[in-house]
C-alpha cells in the first residue's frame, strides 16, 4: 500500500472539507434561531424550563467491515451508543431514537441484526427505539452493501444544561475510557486491511456508551463539560465545545492505549495521524472542578 494512503485524507476522506463545511453552513443554520450549532448535539427551547437536545450520525464504513465479519448486530449498537452519547454531552436525558436503513437491496436479516443491535443500547440507556424508515436505492448503493444511520432526541432542564459556559483554567480533564476504536476511522482502517482476512475482535469492538459514568451523582453528574471523542481525537473534540479563551493541555503520557492503536501504528501510521483521527483510548471528556476519587485525570484547562 501507498503511503498517501496510510492517512485518512489518502484513503480518500478530508477532516478539514469537514470542517470548512460546519462554518460555510453556520450562518445559514442560525439564521433559523439555532445556537451552539457544531457542538454534539442541536437544541430546541421546549418552554422555558427545558430543551430538546438532537444528534444524528451513522455507523460509517465500520458497517463495511461488520458485514464482512458477520457482526451487523455490533454495528447496531454502535449507532445507538455513538447517537446517544453525542446528547449526553448537552447534560440531556435521551428519550427516544430514530434509525435509517438503505441498500441496494433490503436483506431482511440484516435489517433485523443491526435493529436487534440497536435495541439492546437503547435498552441500557432508558431510550426508546421508535421506528424509523428502510429504503430500497439500487443505483446509490452498491450491491450487497447498507447503510445505517440515526437520530437521538433527549431532554434537559435550562438549569442542567452543560455548556462549558463555567469552565475555568484549572480545572480537571478526566477521561473515559473507550472500548476501542469506536466507530470512526474506518476508511482508513479498510485501506490498511484491503480485501485480507481480520480478526474481528479488536477492531469491531462495539462503541462504548457512557450513560452509566454521566448519571453517577458523586463522579460526573456536575461535569462543567462533557466531549464525546469521535473522528478529529481529543484535541479535534473538547475544543468544539471549550469557551473562547480557554483551551485543554493534555498529557499524552496519562494513560495506556489499547492494543489496537499499536496495531494502526504497526502498519505505518504516523503518531500524528493517530492523534488527529482516532480516540486513542479515551473515548469521552469531562471537564470538572475537582476529580472524584478513583477518576482518570488526562489533562486541565489553561
Amino acid at each position: 500500500m501507498t503511503g498517501s494512503a496510510k492517512t485518512y485524507e489518502g484513503a480518500g476522506v478530508s477532516l478539514a472539507t469537514a470542517e470548512s463545511i460546519v462554518e460555510r453552513l453556520r450562518a445559514a443554520v442560525e439564521s433559523t434561531g439555532a445556537e451552539r450549532f457544531g457542538t454534539f448535539a442541536g437544541l430546541y427551547p421546549l418552554d422555558e424550563r427545558r430543551l430538546l437536545a438532537a444528534s444524528m450520525d451513522s455507523v460509517g464504513s465500520k458497517l463495511m467491515l461488520a458485514r464482512r465479519a458477520g457482526r451487523l448486530r455490533s454495528a447496531g449498537m454502535d449507532l445507538a451508543a455513538h447517537c446517544i452519547n453525542d446528547v449526553l454531552c448537552s447534560g440531556a436525558e435521551p428519550l427516544f431514537l430514530l434509525d435509517y436503513v438503505a441498500a441496494n437491496r433490503v436483506d431482511e436479516d440484516q435489517v433485523a441484526e443491526v435493529g436487534a443491535g440497536a435495541a439492546d443500547v437503547c435498552r441500557e440507556a432508558g431510550c426508546i427505539l421508535v421506528g424509523g424508515e428502510t429504503a430500497e436505492l439500487p443505483g446509490i448503493y452498491q450491491p450487497d452493501e447498507l447503510d445505517f444511520a440515526g437520530t437521538c432526541v433527549g431532554i434537559v432542564q435550562r438549569d442542567r444544561l452543560i455548556d462549558g459556559s463555567r469552565c475555568e483554567a484549572g480545572d480537571a480533564i478526566v477521561g473515559l475510557p473507550s472500548s476501542g476504536l469506536h466507530t470512526n476511522g474506518f476508511t482508513l482502517v479498510r485501506a490498511l486491511l484491503g480485501e485480507a482476512e481480520f480478526d474481528a475482535e479488536p477492531l469491531l469492538t462495539p462503541h462504548r456508551l457512557y450513560v452509566d459514568e454521566v448519571r453517577e451523582p458523586h463522579a460526573l453528574a456536575d461535569a462543567r463539560e462533557l466531549a464525546h471523542v469521535t473522528g478529529g481525537g481529543i484535541l479535534g473534540n473538547l475544543p468544539r465545545v471549550l469557551t473562547a479563551g480557554i483551551e485543554a493541555r493534555i498529557d499524552r503520557q496519562s494513560w495506556e492505549r489499547p492494543q489496537v492503536f499499536r496495531w494502526l501504528a504497526d502498519r505505518g501510521v504516523a503518531e500524528d495521524e493517530l492523534r488527529r483521527v482516532f480516540n486513542l483510548g479515551i473515548g469521552m471528556c469531562a471537564v470538572v472542578t475537582e476529580a472524584p476519587p478513583g477518576a482518570f485525570v488526562i489533562g486541565e484547562l489553561a
